[in-house]
């Protein structure tokens, strides 16, 4: 269920498009290391890595946000919070599951939907409100 960032989902805000590129990669290599049969430490590390790199994304895009006003903040501040409770659900699940490989699909698939459907229908507003400020 791997997917790539593709150019039809760029922003058009570079540091923006460039931290949704790392985010598809990692979590690329989150489902890959379960398709591989890799140790959950891995996998675990995997986590913690989308963790905080989330948060890192998500403190990084609202900021620029607030820089331009941009007037839909609350409702992507919303999002963010929603996705990383739905993040730490699935590690707990994982966690409790012994590391069962399905829950890992599951996983991947939430990341990936969300991350594409996010991108699609929120973060592009960001990009294109940034394009009128120029």
């Amino acid at each position: 269920m791997a997917i790539k960032w593709t150019p039809n989902l760029s922003v058009g805000v570079d540091f923006i498009d460039e931290q949704h590129k790392i985010w598809f990669e990692k979590a690329g290599q989150l489902f890959e290391a379960g398709q591989r049969g890799e140790g959950k430490e891995y996998i675990l590390q995997m986590f913690d890595f989308l963790d905080e790199y989330t948060k890192t994304h998500f403190k990084d895009e609202e900021e620029y946000m607030e820089s331009i006003k941009y007037p839909e903040l609350d409702a992507q501040k919303k999002a963010h919070a929603h996705f990383v409770e739905e993040l730490k659900k699935l590690r707990t699940d994982y966690n409790e599951s012994g590391g069962n490989l399905v829950l890992l699909v599951k996983a991947n698939k939430m990341i990936v939907d969300w991350l594409t459907r996010h991108i699609s229908s929120m973060d592009k507003k960001i990009g294109e409100y940034a394009a009128t400020l120029k």
